[in-house]
């Protein structure tokens, strides 16, 4: 990760995207616990559904409480009755939400947009010379190389805030590779962890909600009880940190306390430990480097169960085993995987779709995939159309 930090006492101007998601909500929790570090010059957000939804009277609302130098919304009829009932301007469109990942006014863009959309605002903001705190594994995974190219160019930094990746970045912490054997990421298993291969195919949608652990939206906690996306933070510590699929392994740890270890070349591990609570990530995200108090319930190690862990069974993740298989092949297959993912898992929660048909379906879509390189957002536009093309067409079929 390269690039310049804030300094010490120095108050960070942020841009929340995706602002009125889990992620960004949170964010915002976090913002006011800190109002001497972080200021929100800017927000921004979908407004899926159009005016009148319980989204854009949120982000009316958070209009009104931030007063930010710029917000928008991708919903053009949104963003005018945002504007109408706050007296505050608001951008519309996807070139409104670019504008405010750009903003002069800020150094930090906090990307918890949802899904490949995340990936232009992502590029936008590295350009623009804004450290980028991403939230969302997509760009990622779907094109995590240009996203670090991009970085190393403008000598900013991207911070990952998604816990287990976070946990890495905090451990490495200026770590020279060659001292780095492996990192191991840590998955709760989800609501399935122990049930025989045979029961999935009788799960339901309610039951897939239903984590153990994490308060998450409803399309990353379906990921959660497949393992997709532990596959998926798999592909992107593989791109955060510059590493080979077989350096990145994933243990199952139900209290989700040990959030990742590394693994030095000497042979000590060292161990990230904390609440399964968000809110910790984005403040380092949001504060980074520095650290500061943190007004969240603590960690009592005395109090906590016995830190237990295990290998996750492949038979009853066909997924995890999937994202390797991926992240071997490396260039547009990781895009296609995400994309079509995001459209099976939809149709499962919507009833059109088995549990079990999710990873077999992915595995066919893969398997049929021709890679091609991903140097450029078309090409990562391209890989992403792709998969959703590819998905829309075994549904249908």
């Amino acid at each position: 990760m390269s690039g310049t930090g804030a300094g010490t006492g120095v108050r960070r101007r942020v841009v929340v995207l995706g602002s009125t998601g889990s992620i960004g909500r949170q964010t915002l929790e976090v913002a006011r616990a800190l109002p001497d570090r972080v200021t929100v010059v800017g927000l921004a957000a979908g407004g899926g559904g159009g005016p009148g939804t319980p989204s854009v009277r949120l982000f009316a609302e958070q209009v009104l409480e931030w007063r930010p130098e710029v917000a928008a919304l991708s919903d053009a009829d949104a963003a005018r009755e945002v504007e109408r009932e706050t007296g505050v301007r608001v951008l519309a469109g996807p070139e409104g939400v670019l504008e405010a990942a750009t903003w002069p006014g800020a150094d930090l863009v906090l990307n918890a947009v949802v899904g490949f959309a995340g990936l232009e605002p992502t590029l936008s903001a590295l350009a623009a010379g804004k450290d980028v705190a991403v939230a969302n594994k997509e760009p990622l995974v779907a094109a995590g190389r240009l996203v670090m190219a991009e970085a190393w160019r403008t000598g900013r930094r991207v911070i990952p805030v998604d816990s287990e990746p976070s946990a890495v970045f905090q451990l490495l912490d200026g770590k020279p590779a060659r001292f780095l054997r492996r990192i191991v990421l840590t998955a709760s298993g989800g609501p399935f962890y122990g049930w025989p291969p045979e029961r999935l195919a009788e799960v339901t949608p309610s039951q897939a909600l239903t984590h153990p652990t994490w308060r998450m939206g409803p399309k990353i906690t379906v990921d959660s009880a497949t393992l997709m996306n532990k596959g998926f933070e798999v592909l992107e510590a593989m791109n955060l940190f510059g590493l080979a699929a077989d350096a990145v392994d994933v243990l199952v740890h139900r209290d989700s306390l040990v959030h990742a270890l590394v693994e030095l070349n000497d042979g000590t591990v060292l161990a990230h430990v904390g609440p399964p609570d968000m809110r910790y990530p984005i403040q380092h995200a949001l504060t980074y480097p520095e650290r500061v108090p943190a007004p969240w319930p603590r960690l009592d190690l005395a109090e906590a169960p016995p830190l237990a862990f295990d290998r996750p069974d492949l038979s009853l993740y066909p997924c995890l085993s999937l994202a390797y298989h991926v992240g071997r092949i490396g260039q547009s297959c990781p895009a296609v995987l995400s994309a079509a993912d995001e459209v099976l898992v939809g149709a499962f929660l919507s009833g059109r779709l088995r549990f079990t048909d999710i990873p077999r379906l992915l595995e066919e879509i893969v398997e049929a995939h021709t890679p091609f390189e991903v140097a450029s957002l078309e090409d990562a536009r391209r890989a992403d159309a792709l998969g959703r093309e590819a998905a829309r067409a075994v549904l249908a079929g």
